[in-house]
This record gives structure tokens, sequence and C-alpha cells, in this order.
């Protein structure tokens, strides 16, 4: 009998417990000390051993044979060859790139959230290394929150800054009357966080917030975007239309003289250009409940009730991330610190605004005492990129123009795209239409654990190491616990460190010394514990050597600001903590974003309407989507593991469907449906469910995209919503994702489901 040892093991939803069992992963369970441990460590055997892993290096046959346009990419057949092989292809491809096109043409996606180690990161490592080959085009920004990263600083500051400095929900739970939530705090959110989460502590403090008498009110279309334990008032308005509700009851707040003017004089500036938008004096049309009501679903009465709640207390409203994901996601954002300030509660205990409550598990209920150590990318001699959500655009329109920021900026061609550590086949919208995309290039390189459908669209596949497989530490970045990572067991197959893979090409190609500065991956490992080492000791933490730490459990550090009150500082003294804005304060109306002139985001928050709407498809798709983080897995980590797939309807992704719209459609719960508009269509398993509002269907991000090309639409028959979502962005301030702005129908699907082949791996050949 093969003997059971049990060992640490971190991820980006905590701490593992894993046991090791004749040389494999048989089950990992959370840690004890976590009081709500993630179950998404359960998929961690399956996924690690299961069919779909890449295990020996693999090139697209229809590429091998020197002729790449043969058959598309991701509907080709692959011939598995040695490392050498692979190695020196991809070596000569470099060096034939960078000498034709320059490094301009090489493209490194690698946009996704990979292992939580320190040291094995997959966009570290792959951007370290061709930043010794002279650099690359790079992606700015990201899908969770990007409309926050590029409008925040205009308007209060920059956001990563801000949203580390959100107020304490022990602050909340002791000062706060009233949190109304625009997108509601969905825990399913909260399990994960980037780089791990050693305590999940978000439930008890939002318990802690309803013991204390604290109230909330969830404005989604879904009522389990609330836990049930906070007893929220649900108050669903339509999609895409929270900016509308905002001005209807700043509109309230400034009618009833329910407003702060001191405040807004003394910390803000241009209320006047957004009072005169909100009264009509601007453009004829009053923001009242009124008019909001038309445009959200919400009685008048009741956004007016809500507006004198508000005032009459302590209010902290808060903004999801997933909000800022629509048509014009800049405005809501904007409008909510509008709103806090004409409530004048900002830099208050409990008081106040805060984007990205609930997108991860760490947002102001922890954070690191200081920054732990990582290896160096070093240094991009490429200066150009592109926004994270214009891949498609980049690859279809090379040369094409577009807005960003003010500016007027062209697309590079990209000749060679090299994905690691991420899924575009999940992150991105439209996946259509990143198919057609994904056929430009000369080449594609992926490094992947899976055969997902990132990994069915590369010329040359690299099959590399788990977490599991590779000694780290675990350290989140908003987190304040550190984590040993031993190697639990031997790589799959033939897969290697992603360090060892880049040191043999830097070798290839005349640069290892540059790239490894002569250390192993030991070697490096021991310099970044030590880095950690040294700025724990600047701020009286004293942690024990790489070997002692590595056999030990997580270190558990100090909290660095229990008390935290976002703005603070400002409120006590603006003229000694000035916001880094034009103004040094907050600007309800910016004259930078006034001055770019656009069409799409003026000079303060406004109303549009979504895209969809606005072009006449309600009648046609008169559902709107609903798509956001699974509770099963991190966005599409792991859907081959045992976890996700217990929680698959008929084998597919879950849509929720509410009784009226199901039974308008004869849908009984547990059919095999489909979704569908202009874009795209794919299968999905009903569960019908009061959960969602009518109108409304809620189908979870991350299903491994199945595309049948020989059906309609290549129809995905698994249940990836972002076959349905529009690839246009926010606005042309920021160029963010706006995939909650779309529409569909369902029906229910007549005939055999074809079986999902998501898992499977691709079709292999011998050499041509």
């Amino acid at each position: 009998m093969s003997e059971r040892q049990t060992k640490l093991t971190a991820s980006h939803w905590g701490v593992g417990l894993a046991t090791i069992e004749g040389g494999r992963v048989v089950s990992v369970a959370g840690h004890p000390a976590d009081p709500a441990a993630s179950e998404i460590n359960a998929n961690i055997p399956g996924s690690l051993h299961g069919r779909a892993r890449v295990r020996r290096p693999a090139v697209r046959k229809s590429w091998l044979a020197g002729r790449p346009g043969a058959v598309p990419r991701g509907q080709d057949s692959f011939v598995e060859v040695s490392w050498e092989r692979a190695l020196d292809l991809i070596a000569a491809e470099l060096t034939r790139v960078r000498a034709a096109h320059g490094n301009r043409g090489i493209f490194a996606g690698s946009y996704g959230w990979s292992s939580a180690g320190r040291f094995h990161h997959a966009q570290s490592q792959l951007k370290r290394f061709l930043n010794t080959i002279g650099g690359f085009v790079r992606s700015e920004g990201n899908y969770s929150y990007n409309a926050a990263l590029g409008l925040m600083p205009h308007i209060v500051g920059p956001y990563r800054s801000h949203v580390a400095q959100a107020t304490r929900w022990p602050v909340i739970a002791k000062h706060a009357d009233l949190v109304v939530m625009f997108g509601g705090m969905a825990l399913r959110n909260t399990q994960v966080s980037d780089g791990g989460v050693s305590r999940h502590r978000m439930a008890g403090n939002l318990a802690a917030c309803v013991e204390n008498g604290v109230s909330f009110v969830n404005i989604s279309p879904l009522r389990s975007d609330a836990a049930e334990v906070l007893r929220a008032e649900w108050m669903p308005a339509r999609p895409g239309s929270d900016t509308a509700l905002m001005l209807g009851l700043a509109h309230t707040l400034l009618r009833e003289g329910l407003h702060d003017p001191a405040f807004l004089a003394r910390y803000t500036v241009g209320f006047d250009r957004i009072e005169a938008y909100l009264t009509g004096a601007a453009d004829g049309v009053a923001k009242d409940a009124d008019w909001a009501e038309a445009r959200t679903g919400v009685a008048a009465e009741r956004i007016r009730a809500l507006a004198r709640r508000m005032a009459a207390g302590r209010t902290m409203i808060s903004v999801a991330a997933g909000v800022q994901r629509t048509d014009y996601g800049e405005q809501p954002m904007w409008m909510a610190v509008t709103l806090a300030a004409m409530l004048g509660q900002i830099g208050l205990p409990g008081g106040g605004y805060t984007v990205g409550y609930g997108v991860n598990a760490n947002i102001g209920n922890i954070e690191r005492p200081f920054r732990w150590g990582t290896i160096s990318q070093g240094v991009n001699p490429v200066t150009d990129f592109i926004p994270v959500a214009m891949i498609s655009e980049m690859l279809l329109n090379p040369g094409g123009s577009y807005r960003y920021q003010g500016e007027t900026r062209t697309f590079p061609e990209a000749r060679l795209v090299w994905w690691a550590g991420g899924n575009p086949f999940h992150h991105h919208q439209d996946l259509n239409r990143l198919h057609r995309a994904f056929q430009t290039p000369d080449t594609v390189i992926v490094n992947e654990v899976n055969w997902t459908a990132t990994a069915r669209h590369a010329d040359i596949v690299l099959p590399v190491a788990a977490a599991q497989e590779r000694t780290d530490f675990g350290a989140g970045k908003s987190d304040n616990a550190l984590v040993p990572m031993p190697r639990l067991v031997a790589p799959v197959g033939e897969a290697r460190v992603e360090y060892d893979i880049y040191a043999d090409l830097a070798a290839r190609l005349g640069v290892a010394e540059d790239f490894t500065e002569g250390k192993t991956a030991d070697g490096w490992l021991h310099e970044i514990w030590e880095l950690t080492r040294s700025r724990g000791r600047e701020k009286g933490f004293d942690l024990p050597d790489w070997e002692s730490f590595l056999a030990g459990d997580v270190i558990a550090l100090d909290d660095p600001s229990p008390d935290q009150v976002f703005l603070a500082g400002y409120r006590a003294d603006l003229e000694a903590h000035p916001l880094p804005t034009p103004s040094g304060r907050i600007e309800i109306f910016s004259e930078t974003i006034a001055g770019f002139d656009l069409p799409d985001c003026k000079g303060h928050p406004a109303w549009f309407p979504p895209r969809d709407l606005a072009a006449g498809q309600g009648a046609a798709y008169p559902l709107a989507l609903l798509s956001g983080q699974p509770k099963t897995r991190l966005h599409s980590q792991l859907d081959n593991g045992a976890y996700s797939l217990s929680h698959k309807v008929a084998g597919r992704e879950p849509v929720l469907i509410h009784p009226e719209d199901a039974q308008a459609r004869g849908i009984a719960e547990g059919a095999v449906v489909e979704l569908y508009n202009a874009r795209g269509r794919c299968l999905a398993g009903a569960r019908v469910t009061d959960e969602v509002h009518p109108g409304c269907v809620f189908l979870w991000t991350g299903a491994w995209w199945d595309p049948d090309f020989a059906a309609p639409q290549a129809r995905d028959r698994h249940g990836n919503p972002n076959v349905l979502t529009h690839d246009l962005r926010t606005s042309s301030l920021t160029q963010s994702p706006a995939a909650h702005s779309a529409r569909v129908e369902v029906r229910r699907f007549e005939g055999t489901p074809p079986p999902v082949e998501a898992h499977d791996p691709p079709a292999f050949d011998a050499a041509p």
C-alpha cells in the first residue's frame, strides 16, 4: 500500500490541504483555520490528472506541414513532438519575426490569473523572457474592472490604490445604517483573490453588519447577488440602468434639499454642471424619479423613498465590478461618486462609496502589510500596447486607428502571439469573432496545463507544470499571509516548469545569462524569499529561513490598518491630502474628459441607453443576458474538475430562467435549451427559479468553449455566454469590456443534444 501524505498548497481561492497517494493528488480540502474554505479546491485532482491534460509538446498539423491556412486554427489536429523540436521551432520563429518585423510583431497577451505562486507566475516568466530578446507588444488593464482603472484617476485618483484603501467592513458594521449595493454583493465572487486568500472573512463580516443593525438594499436582477444572511431588500432594476437609477436618486436629494452643499463646495468641483443636467436646465429633460422609473422599471416612489433613507443616516454606496462591465460602464461609477458627494459622507466611518466591494475576498477585509518579493520582469523596450479588451480588433484591423484616453492610437500588426497563464476564449467577448481573429497571425504559441479552447487555437502547445507540480510560495496581493507551496507530485507526462523552458530557449537565442542571471528556479525562490524576509524585518516581522518556512504552516501577519476609512485624510485636511486630480478635489465635472470631446463619455456622468436596446434588438431578443463569476471555479480554471462538473445540468452549464419566462417558452427544469442572438448560440441546462428577475437569464462564465463548427453559428455545446456577448467597449475613453449588455432569446432544444467534447483532448496525427 502506498504511503498517504498531506501537504499544503495555495490557490487564488484559498489554502488547501492536499492528500497524495501513489504519486497522485487524490483530494484537496480547505485549511482548518479558514472559517469558510472554498469548495473549488475539490476540482484540483480531476483537472490535474484528467483526460484534458496536455502531456507532450504538440504542433498544429497544417502549420507543421507549411500550409497553415489549410485547416483553421481551432479545428485542426495536432502532432506530438519532442521538446527539442518544439523549442527549435519556437527559437527559429522568434528569430524570423524579429528580423522581418521587429519585436513590435510579437504580442504577448498572457492575461489571466495563472498560478498563485510568487515565482512561477506565468505572465512574469514569459514577459521576463521576451524582454531579454527585445520586448513585445503588451495589453493594458484587465477585464474585471478596466473602466474603473481608466476613469477613476480623472475624478478621484488611481483605482488600484483607492481600492486597497477601502473602508473596512468592521468599520461599516460599527458606524453604517445602510449599505446600498448596485450589483449586489455576491459571496461566490469573494471565494477568490489575486494571489490567494488565507481566510475567507467576507461572510462573517457581513453577518456582523446585520447583527449590528445595518440594513442592505440589493439593486440587481439576481436576488442571490445578496446572501440570505443580509436579509436585503431586493430592488431589481433593468440590467444596464444603474446610472438612470442613481440620477433619479440624486434628483430627489437635490429637489428635497437632502444634499450637502457645504461638502460639495469644499471637496468637489463641477457640481453646477451635474445640477443643470439633473434638473433639465442643460438639455430640457429632468432626471427625476419618474424619468428613472421609465428606464429602470423601479417605481418612482420607491426611488424617492430610498433617496430619503440614504440621506437620513450613514450610508455606504457599493458598486460591484460587474456594473461597469456594461455599455458606458464608466457612468455608474462616476455617478456613484457624485451621489456619495451629494450625501456629504465621503471620508466618514461607514459612509461614502466603494467601487469593487465583493470583487474578491479581501477588499474591505484585509490588506498585506508590505510588498512581497517577486522576480523582475525586466524592462520592455517596446512601448506599444493595446487596451486589454481589444484583441480581436488588433488582430482583424492591423494599422487601424482607435481612440483611447483622448489619444488616437494605431493597432500594431501581431505576427506572433504567445499566451501563457490565461484563456482569452473565456475572458473575451464574441468568441466567434475571436476565432476569426486568431486565424490572422503567422504563429500562435500557448503554454497550457489542459487542452482549453485557447490551446486548440495554437500552432505550438507547450505542456507546463501545474502549481502542485512545482515548489513556490503563495502570498496574495491583498492578503496578510504567506503560504508554503511544496511540490506535491511530479509533473504529468512531459510537462515542464516554465522557467526551465525559457532558460533553454534563452540559451538557443544567446541570452541565457540575461534571463537566468546564473540562477536555477530554486536559486530564484531563495532570493525572492530573502527579499520578502528583508521587507518583513523593515515592518517588524521576523520570518523564518526558506527551508523552515517550506516545511511549516501558513504564516499570518498583522492587519496593517484594521480601522481604515476611505478618504478620511482628505476629508480631515484636503490641503494636506489633496487628491491626485487636476483640481486636487473630487471632479464631478472633468475638464480633462470634456476636452477629449468624446461622443460616448461627457465631462460629467450621464445616461446612455444600452446599445442593443437602442438598436431595436429588444423585440427579437427580449431577454437580458446576465453572466458572472461561478461558484464552482475561478473563471474557467478547473472546469473539468469534480466540483465544477457536479453543478452542470445535462452535462452543460446551468442557465437561470424565471418561471414566467420558462412557461412562455415551454421550458422545464433540467431541459437542454438553446440561447441565441445574431452573434452566436449555445446550449445550456435550464434551472427554473425566481431568484432571477423576469426578462433576464443568468449564465455563469467559464464553461470551456465547445464549438460545433458544423452547426449554425458554430453553436457552443457547453454553455459559454461569450458566444453571445458583443465585442464593443464601454466607451472610447477606456475601451473596456462591456459583456453585460447582451440581449438573447431562449428556446427548448429539440432532438438529441450533441455530446459535450470540451474536456477531451484534440485529435492527434502522425507527422506530415
